[in-house]
């Protein structure tokens, strides 16, 4: 499947792939997409843009991703299940594809009640694996999910998500396994900081034969302070932030918290780049772009490859 990505090409060609992450704005200036992209330009490989993350209306995914087209930058164009019905999602997908957006990932989305329109309707007329077989049929088969043909189908490269953190633990792995039989060609994961659990995880993905069908890119997210850390441990779910890290970062001064994020982070990277199975990282730094290229150079991930 060649869909034109850079992404994929990158990924294809067993280079070390890095991938980053925009939220858009709570509001409609175009400038603000460009300001935070001008961070990530030629030091990641492609650019998630979220999709009304944490259930928190913004600036819609797809225009987002058209902005950072135009900039000259690869989007990873989110689309989350909670908001729309297969319809709109089809629609979507075409639409996306037309604006020149090559690579998709597909979530279910955080749950409404959390964000800021708790009474609003949820759909969720398919799941996230469903979305994912949906998006291979309309490109491999060249069918919408009714079967019909579609004149000229959208060549995505299909990108879901993998917590291998959450409970139960034993059933991470499968789940996994059904979105790569579903059709995923690139698996990002949770940001990881048990790096036990995570090693244990991507063992089993190992064994089971699963990283030879699909690309796994590691995600890392820098904590800016010890409250960060605190936070996340208590209050994020799915999320697994161990003792030691709240423990280095008591270990140093406020001022030097962040620097020392950014350490962790990058030694993460160093391990991730030696182990098997493991095909890029996917750095989330959101709110924080513009500490990226600092995070990139000092984990050696320059210069970027150029397919």
């Amino acid at each position: 499947m060649k869909s034109g990505s850079n992404l994929e090409k990158i990924l294809a060609e067993g280079k070390f792939a890095v991938t980053g992450e925009l939220g858009p704005p709570r509001g409609a200036n175009a400038g603000t997409i460009k300001d935070k992209a001008q961070h990530l330009k030629g030091m990641v490989d492609s650019v998630n843009i979220t999709d009304n993350q944490t259930a928190v209306v913004r600036m819609s995914s797809m225009a987002a991703s058209t902005l950072l087209v135009k900039e000259g930058m690869e989007p990873n164009y989110q689309m989350v299940c909670r908001d729309r019905n297969r319809i709109a999602m089809q629609s979507d997908i075409l639409g996306a594809y037309a604006l020149g957006i090559r690579n998709m990932l597909c979530l279910s989305g955080d749950h409404q009640l959390f964000g800021d329109h708790p009474k609003s309707r949820k759909v969720f007329d398919i799941d996230s694996i469903q979305l994912v077989s949906m998006v291979k049929k309309m490109r491999d088969e060249g069918k919408f999910l009714n079967g019909e043909e579609i004149a000229d189908p959208p060549r995505m490269f299909i990108g879901a998500a993998a917590n291998p953190f959450g409970e139960p633990y034993e059933f991470r792995v499968h789940r996994l396994a059904k979105k790569i039989e579903a059709g995923a060609d690139f698996i990002q994961t949770q940001c990881i900081y048990n790096m036990e659990r995570f090693r244990e995880w991507i063992k089993q993905a190992n064994d089971m034969g699963l990283t030879e069908k699909v690309y796994i890119l590691a995600g890392v997210t820098p904590m800016k302070a010890l409250g960060m850390a605190r936070y996340m441990q208590k209050n994020v779910p799915g999320m697994d932030v161990p003792d030691w890290v709240i423990k280095r970062l008591q270990g140093v001064e406020k001022k030097k918290q962040a620097g020392e994020g950014i350490a962790i982070c990058c030694e993460q990277i160093e391990e991730f780049r030696e182990m098997k199975g493991v095909a890029g990282v996917h750095l989330m730094a959101i709110e924080w772009e513009h500490r990226v290229p600092e995070i990139v150079e000092k984990a050696g991930l320059l210069p970027r490859p150029t397919v």
